[in-house]
């Protein structure tokens, strides 16, 4: 696929992945409270729908995976924005907290399949070994979801209600995202690659040899063939651990810097720093860091939050920019690390399927950070950074205890 063909693909579903996240993950953040208090329930009951939503994606994932695999990502995720908008009007039509939870479990049917994993594996599949520079760039524009998707949900609650609001992101669903992902690049289901292999290696079984051998110095960047399991789950705790985190940010982050010290509006100034900072962070990854292994990358990435969170319990109200900036930036790369490392270590067959499953770990800790994050938070204030900050350490020694290849092939 031509270099223009590829950056249009990227836009298309970097765009759509803005959606996506804009109108799921970081919905309840600014929902939440016009939510609960319209259908008579606590604050918290609205985040344990969101929780489940989360758990469900946690067991969909690999099933969508699979998926792509097999038929490449455009039909999966275009059928995801049919689920999205559905889950979205069920939401707007909530009476009470049976409508409420039923919406939010299709909403997590929804994240499953339409998420990040959905969308790294499409790229992967499009374009194999060659798929880091696109799921960098994918990251690249989603990475303005909370930064769109917060000020635009607040400005539909304000028009028109937390339940036109969710009209509102419904049909976005309908009118733009059902387009942008129906845009892409079809590819032939991995029935007929394989048959058009088999053909070729026995019509060709000379070329056929020499394509292979040619072919072995890809596999240079792949763990050693000893050590697939211990990478698998020290992988899958890091990535537990980032997007717990990242959850508890999401949800909670205005508030942990109000606990800190500062003010409602300045913290939720502060808050939408994150953005930028993720956009800036891939973009040095893009650029400064794109010939260096992935692994180090994440080491680097890894090291920012805990770097923060003990300035902002250092010095206060006053490093709520800084600690802000430094998780934003860290996260950023990590969600990169999420679609790079596993194609790097393992290479990409059956991408789709393994990134499904290492994620479910990782799907389970997203759903019960927000009460978790937001329990401890009531509790001891602004000293509930520890918590993340110490697993930030954590996922920090992981990645050292990975070994990365002799080479790496940018």
């Amino acid at each position: 696929m031509t270099a223009p063909s590829q950056r249009w693909a990227v836009a298309r579903l970097g765009t759509a992945q803005t959606l996506a996240w804009a109108s799921s993950y970081y919905l309840p953040a600014m929902l939440a409270v016009p939510m609960a208090r319209d259908l008579g329930v606590a604050t918290p009951t609205v985040f344990a729908a969101f929780s489940v939503a989360l758990i469900v994606s946690a067991l969909l994932g690999p099933l969508a995976g699979r998926a792509i695999d097999q038929h490449g990502g455009r039909p999966v995720l275009v059928g995801t924005n049919l689920l999205f908008a559905a889950a979205l009007t069920g939401m707007a039509l909530a009476q009470g907290p049976v409508g409420l939870f039923a919406a939010w479990v299709l909403m997590g049917v929804a994240m499953g399949s339409g998420l990040y994993e959905a969308a790294f594996a499409t790229l992967v599949r499009l374009y194999g070994q060659g798929a880091r520079g696109a799921i960098t760039g994918i990251t690249l524009i989603a990475g303005f979801a909370s930064t769109v998707g917060w000020p635009l949900s607040a400005w539909m609650e304000v028009q028109w209600g937390w339940r036109g609001a969710c009209f509102g992101w419904a049909a976005l669903h309908l009118l733009v995202g059902v387009p942008l992902n129906g845009w892409l690049p079809r590819v032939r289901p991995a029935a007929q690659v394989d048959d058009a292999l088999a053909a070729a290696a026995t019509a060709a079984p000379i070329a056929n040899a020499a394509t292979a051998t040619s072919a072995a110095p890809s596999t240079a960047g792949s763990t050693p063939p000893t050590q697939p399991l211990r990478a698998t789950v020290l992988l899958s705790f890091v990535f537990a651990v980032t997007w717990f985190t990242s959850t508890a940010m999401a949800a909670h982050l205005p508030r942990l810097l109000q606990a800190s010290g500062t003010s409602l509006q300045a913290a939720v100034a502060m808050a939408a720093l994150v953005g930028p900072a993720q956009v800036v962070a891939r973009l040095l990854e893009f650029g400064l860091l794109r010939r260096v292994h992935p692994l180090l990358s994440a080491q680097l990435a890894a090291a920012a939050h805990p770097v923060g969170a003990v300035i902002l319990l250092v010095v206060g109200g006053p490093a709520a920019a800084v600690f802000t900036v430094l998780h934003g930036a860290g996260n950023g790369i990590l969600t990169i690390a999420k679609g790079t490392l596993p194609l790097v270590l393992f290479g990409p067959a059956g991408y789709g399927a393994r990134q499904g499953l290492m994620m479910v770990p990782a799907r389970v800790a997203q759903a019960f950070a927000p009460v978790l994050f937001g329990m401890l938070l009531d509790g001891v204030g602004a000293a509930a950074v520890w918590l993340t900050a110490l697993l930030g350490v954590a996922a920090l020694g992981a990645l050292w205890a990975l070994r990365p290849a002799r080479t790496f092939h940018s």
